[in-house]
């Protein structure tokens, strides 16, 4: 069965985290994301969101294998189970999830990586005086479809280079509004399938990295209210010859489960 909540409805949630208007045709916001921040920081807004986005980990792959979820698990509290959209790809999935509009509104209907021109969570940030970055590498769909803002753009050759940036970047404490990509699981699933040692080792990777930035945020972070997600974009499955795919109409490619943390403030 699919998951009931639609992808689109995360955008208006991290809009409603940091008290800034949702983009233009963003839908509805997740009442379960909204209600948690309104619980954890007792009605005020997050002055930080963290967004960690790690590419294919569907939520069988999460429910099947909880031992090298484990960290992840443990620096977070909220389940947020989403149906991505179709079809089930990098660029149409991350796209919905950062304008809160469906593929048709956005724009992007296949694996292509135009610049979206329609409101995003980034314009809605930018006019609300908050500082954006996205760190990722290559030519992945997160260093073409939002450019073209006044943010900044932190793009390298490997994810080594781009956890690192990251980890920078929570030491300096510059940005309002973080999002970094990881695509290594991703890569090797497609190569040597999901469930196989190399896929899990970068599954394993993953939720090391989170937690590692994790534990820099609690610690570096103590003056502000942080949100904090490991949000994926789509779920993945085997074919022939043992490899891996996604992009159809199925549990296995539409199904995922964010994990959601507020760090409320600690010192002034």
């Amino acid at each position: 069965m699919l998951n009931s909540a639609s992808l689109d409805t995360l955008c208006g949630a991290l809009a409603y985290a940091m008290g800034v208007d949702a983009p233009a045709l963003a839908a509805a916001p997740l009442e379960a994301l909204t209600a948690y921040v309104d619980e954890k920081l007792q009605g005020r807004k997050a002055d930080r969101i963290f967004m960690f986005n790690p590419d294919a980990i569907a939520q069988w792959v999460h429910e099947k294998y909880p031992q090298l979820v484990k960290e992840m698990m443990q620096h977070t509290e909220l389940d947020c189970p989403f149906c991505a959209v179709m079809p089930s790809v990098t660029p149409v999935c991350f796209g919905t999830m950062y304008t809160g509009a469906q593929p048709e509104v956005h724009g992007i209907r296949q694996y292509e990586k135009p610049v979206i021109r329609i409101d995003t969570i980034f314009d809605a940030m930018i006019r609300a005086g908050k500082k954006c970055v996205i760190v990722a590498y290559g030519q992945c769909s997160l260093s073409k479809i939002f450019l073209e803002r006044d943010m900044d753009y932190f793009i390298y050759s490997t994810v080594d280079e781009v956890n690192a940036k990251a980890a920078e970047i929570i030491l300096r404490d510059e940005y309002d509004f973080v999002v970094v990509y990881n695509g290594n699981y991703d890569t090797i699933m497609h190569r040597n399938g999901p469930e196989s040692a190399e896929a899990l080792g970068e599954l394993r990777a993953n939720v090391r990295t989170f937690a590692m930035f994790a534990e820099m945020i609690k610690t570096h972070w103590k003056g502000h209210d942080t949100l904090m997600g490991f949000a994926m974009d789509h779920g993945c499955h085997e074919i022939d010859g043992g490899c891996g795919s996604h992009g159809l109409d199925m549990e296995e490619d539409l199904n995922i489960l964010h994990r959601y943390m507020v760090y409320p403030k600690t010192a002034e």
